[in-house]
């Protein structure tokens, strides 16, 4: 067993109440942080998350708070499970209480709206001293909960001893890390698969057709690897469960949140109509923000995604963007 035995996880929704009972089930001591104090509370009397994972049975071994002190009292290791747009006031809030060099893996996925930073980059610019980890990978959190197989990626720029240890802390019954050096593309593959699978949920909620949905999903793949090569990321990343994986899992389920957010804006339903009914985080409504206006500024070829970008904030009708993308000039695939 890894030498990792108390954890805090940062983040009280359907991720964080997943992972924590999976370390929980695995034998580790953790404890969930969830803002709510009555969140909180129902989670340690009743040993389920009422809000955002209802019907899942909680571990006795999980115990949760509201106080990010008593998270982090006897924290070896911190996993960060928040909403990306919060991920650099939650940092803020963790500073005085963070042990002293104990590691970040941060489970979020997106890119910080009012910056364009990475994960990676906002946990650097607050938390230096901290070593860091990026995990992603195909993971739907009523799935994981439940014992079913899942596998992810945490890419981290320790040294391979210390990455094993982490992954060996994290690693649960049925729950497998892999390990990766590529934090940037891992968290750039994390963050843009969920434009794409906005994307692909328009195209089934219109009806346009499995072809047109087969082909956003291959193309969406070629935008988010063009970008990551640009910022740094190895290519082969993007074939990886971090990339092709949690893409295909995301572009193809009404349990993806931003799936099937897109498949309502298909269906006529405004943006804001959507997120007031929701009470989950579509994170790929900000990411496209984030993501196209870097495209732009660097000269960036990425057609899927401005174009979702334009449906979401600018109300584009969606028709006329799919005519748009459809009468582009023919190029070679692979350039």
């Amino acid at each position: 067993m890894s030498g990792i035995q108390n954890i805090a996880v940062i983040g009280g929704g359907s991720w964080g109440t997943a992972l924590a009972h999976i370390l929980s089930q695995a034998g580790r001591d953790v404890t969930l942080y969830a803002r709510d104090a009555g969140l909180a509370d129902k989670i340690n009397n009743t040993h389920e998350n009422p809000v955002y994972l209802a019907g899942a049975k909680l571990h006795d071994r999980l115990r949760a708070t509201a106080s990010l002190e008593t998270a982090l009292q006897k924290a070896q290791l911190c996993l960060l499970v928040t909403p990306t747009q919060y991920l650099r006031e939650t940092l803020k809030k963790l500073q005085p209480h963070l042990p002293a060099g104990i590691p970040l893996v941060n489970a979020s996925k997106g890119i910080e709206m009012t910056t364009g930073y990475l994960l990676s980059e906002v946990a650097a610019e607050l938390l230096p001293g901290h070593p860091y980890a990026a995990f992603s990978g195909p993971t739907f959190a009523t799935e994981a909960v439940r014992g079913l197989p899942t596998a992810i990626t945490l890419a981290t720029s320790a040294d391979e001893k210390t990455a094993q240890g982490w992954a060996n802390a994290l690693r649960g019954r049925t729950f497998r890390p892999y390990l990766s050096d590529d934090v940037i593309g891992v968290e750039i593959a994390g963050a843009l698969k969920n434009v794409i699978a906005i994307a692909c949920g328009i195209v089934e909620g219109r009806g346009l057709g499995q072809n047109a949905k087969a082909a956003v999903m291959t193309r969406g793949i070629a935008e988010i690897r063009r970008l990551g090569v640009k910022r740094g990321a190895k290519p082969e990343t993007f074939l990886g469960l971090a990339g092709l994986g949690d893409l295909t899992l995301t572009c193809s389920s009404m349990t993806s949140r931003n799936y099937s957010l897109g498949f309502e804006l298909g269906q006529g339903k405004p943006l804001q109509q959507i997120l007031a009914e929701r009470k989950s985080v579509s994170e790929g409504v900000t990411t496209s923000w984030a993501v196209a206006d870097y495209a732009e500024q660097h000269g960036v070829d990425m057609p899927i995604c401005l174009a979702v970008r334009h449906v979401l904030h600018n109300g584009a009708n969606v028709d006329e963007i799919v005519q748009g993308l459809l009468s582009r000039d023919l190029k070679n695939e692979n350039h």
